[in-house]
């Protein structure tokens, strides 16, 4: 195809304004790769004045996204305003009504309308594409859907939101508490305007269950994800995790299991050794799991305007080709409402409390783990001053329900002086 590519871009933040670099600047190695020039019609933003570092006056301008998504000149409408609701929901929903192809990076408005959005895109038959919503420039979307769809997935898992992973990290590394290295990342700018959509873990949340949908052929179901952010892990946990071989991580897990689709996010340990354990700063990493290719490791920044701009750019690029494939990797209307798993699968835990230094404290703790059916594979007791003494445990493979009622019993008994902590093991 010899004629342009027109894209109307809304949203001229840090990622649009990266979007507008790589089409001026690589208009060349764009065309060559594609067959056809890729140009930008229009944009649209909220405030129109100010200074991106990139010269916007050859492009029309709309203040109404919705008006842009319209466009006669407009091919591909690109939605980089984010919002689960509002005008980019609004603004997407009439580019695919008018025969547009759309490029999101909007995570959250495809795990709360995706389902939707998908059947609304394949019934007019347009594109939904969606690379950057999920891990930055890591190209996960492609993987699974392309590389990867001659296999039935097993498991999902990864570290989805850098921030999180970059508070736990310096944690670990400075031997600072949570409070002092949340109001550093805070002063970074690492934080979103409402900190808990990182911290309280609803940002990669949003990711996982993108993913979910895309590895097990079900409807995007967010509101099945088990959610526990990182506010209450404290510098004990980091340091005592670590004695034991471990690294604490923000972990997104989905698996089919016999009891229905297991979705999870929530402060895990995972070997130190293994390449999640090894993680820094604010990189994401997914690990994919499928039956014939067993497991595969994606690496790579998760945010920031060069790798989410190179994301949109990937998709942009496809449509170019005129590669066209279902939302989610097959037709919407296929995809199955998922059942709920029941319970998560059974897996080791790691559990710290604090004991009374009375005699036979550690017998009562073991005779109630072993009551509830939970298995101890390792303990350790720490030298102390105080009157109370700390202890780590890590369970063999226990189901949920059983170290629920274990922990609901050891917070009657009179030696234990502290709630437990527990936290999953997650192999890797």
């Amino acid at each position: 195809m010899t004629t342009p590519l027109r894209l109307g871009i809304a949203g001229l933040g840090t990622v649009g304004t990266g979007v507008v670099k790589i089409v001026r600047q690589k208009a060349n190695l764009l065309a060559a790769r594609t067959g056809r020039t890729i140009e930008i019609s229009a944009v649209s933003a909220r405030t129109r004045d100010k200074d991106r570092g990139v010269s916007l006056s050859g492009y029309a301008w709309e203040d109404d996204p919705v008006a842009l998504a319209t466009r006669d000149d407009v091919d591909v409408f690109v939605e980089l305003m984010g919002g689960s609701d509002g005008p980019a929901k609004a603004a997407t929903e009439a580019a695919l009504d008018a025969g547009k192809d759309v490029v999101t990076a909007n995570k959250a408005m495809l795990a709360v309308h995706g389902q939707a959005l998908a059947e609304r895109a394949e019934a007019a038959g347009r594109t939904l594409r969606f690379e950057a919503a999920v891990a930055g420039g890591i190209p996960v979307i492609k993987a699974l859907t392309e590389g990867l769809a001659g296999n039935e997935i097993t498991r999902v898992m990864g570290v989805m939101n850098g921030t999180c992973n970059y508070i736990l990290t310096r944690m670990q590394s400075a031997g600072l508490p949570y409070d002092e290295v949340f109001e550093e990342a805070n002063q970074l700018g690492y934080l979103e305007a409402d900190p808990n959509l990182d911290v309280g873990g609803i940002d990669a949340g949003h990711k996982l269950a993108i993913l979910a949908a895309i590895a097990f052929g079900t409807q995007v179901d967010f509101d099945a994800i088990s959610l526990e952010g990182i506010q209450n892990i404290t510098i004990a946990d980091i340091k005592q995790a670590a004695d034991m071989g471990y690294r604490i991580k923000l972990l997104g897990v989905a698996r089919m299991t016999g009891r229905g689709l297991e979705q999870r996010m929530s402060p895990c340990l995972v070997p130190k050794n293994s390449p999640l354990g090894q993680l820094e700063g604010g990189t994401n990493m997914v690990v994919l799991e499928g039956d014939a290719v067993e497991q595969i490791v994606l690496r790579g920044p998760g945010a920031g305007m060069g790798p989410t701009a190179s994301a949109v750019m990937g998709d942009v690029m496809d449509i170019a080709r005129g590669l066209r494939i279902p939302t989610f990797g097959i037709p919407a209307t296929d995809l199955e409402t998922p059942a709920r798993a029941s319970e998560a699968a059974a897996v080791p835990y790691y559990l710290r409390m604090a004991l009374h230094d009375k005699p036979g404290a550690l017998a009562k703790v073991a005779t109630i783990l072993g009551n509830a059916g939970v298995s101890i594979d390792r303990m350790r007791q720490y030298r102390h001053e105080e009157a109370t003494a700390p202890v780590l445990i890590v369970t063999h493979k226990t189901a949920p329900s059983a170290l629920a009622s274990a922990l609901e019993a050891l917070g009657q008994v009179d030696v234990v002086a502290t709630a437990p902590v527990a936290l999953r093991i997650e192999s890797v």
